[in-house]
C-alpha cells in the first residue's frame, strides 16, 4: 500500500470512528462531534493538497495562465474564465478526493462550517481554500506567482550592511606594553 492510499484510508477511518463513537456515547455534545469531524476534514485537505497530483495540477494551471495577470485595479474579462476553470479543476479534484476518503462528505456543508471555524484553520490551508470562493484571493495568488517567476520578489540585499565585529586596524591579540 502506498503512502497516498494509507493517508486516504486513515483520513476516512478517523471520521468513521468518530461517527461510531458519537453513536455509542449519546451524552457527548453534537458540537464536539462536529468539531472533531471538521478537524478530520481539515487533516484530509492538508493531506490532499500536499500530494503530488494536486501540486502538479495547481502548478501546471498557474504556469499556463500567470502571464495573463497584472497588478492593476482593472480586472480583465479573461480572469473570470480562468477563475472558473481553476475552481472547476482544483476544487473538483479536492472534492472528489474528500468524497472518496470521507463517506457522505458534502462540499457545500463543509464550506458553511469552514466559515464558522475559519480562525481555527491554518493560514495556508484557509488561503488556499479561499482561492476557490474569493476572486481577489485567487488574483493575489496569481500575482504572487508571477512576481516570483519573474524574480521581482522582495530584494533585501540593498538594505544589508555588513560590519566587522572588530574594527579595522585594531590589534586582535591585545597590546603588549613595554
Amino acid at each position: 500500500m502506498d503512502v497516498q492510499e494509507q493517508n486516504g484510508r486513515s483520513c476516512g477511518e478517523n471520521i468513521v470512528d468518530m461517527v461510531d463513537l458519537e453513536d455509542e456515547n449519546l451524552a457527548s455534545s453534537s458540537s464536539s462531534a462536529t468539531d472533531a469531524s471538521f478537524d478530520a476534514v481539515i487533516g484530509c485537505i492538508e493531506d490532499i493538497i500536499m500530494e503530488e497530483k494536486f501540486q502538479q495540477l495547481q502548478q501546471s494551471f498557474m504556469e499556463k495562465h500567470y502571464l495573463e495577470f497584472d497588478d492593476s485595479d482593472e480586472n480583465k474579462l479573461s480572469y473570470t474564465t480562468i477563475f472558473n476553470e481553476y475552481v472547476s479543476l482544483l476544487e473538483k479534484h479536492l472534492e472528489q478526493q474528500l468524497m472518496q476518503r470521507i463517506p457522505g462528505f458534502n462540499m457545500n456543508t463543509f464550506t458553511e462550517v469552514l466559515m464558522q471555524h475559519k480562525e481555527e484553520v491554518s493560514g495556508d490551508i484557509f488561503d488556499m481554500l479561499l482561492t476557490f470562493t474569493d476572486f481577489l484571493a485567487f488574483k493575489e495568488m496569481f500575482l504572487a506567482y508571477r512576481t516570483e517567476k519573474e524574480g521581482r520578489g522582495l530584494d533585501l540585499s540593498q538594505g544589508l550592511l555588513i560590519t566587522p565585529l572588530v574594527p579595522a586596524g585594531a590589534n586582535q591579540h591585545g597590546s603588549h606594553g613595554s
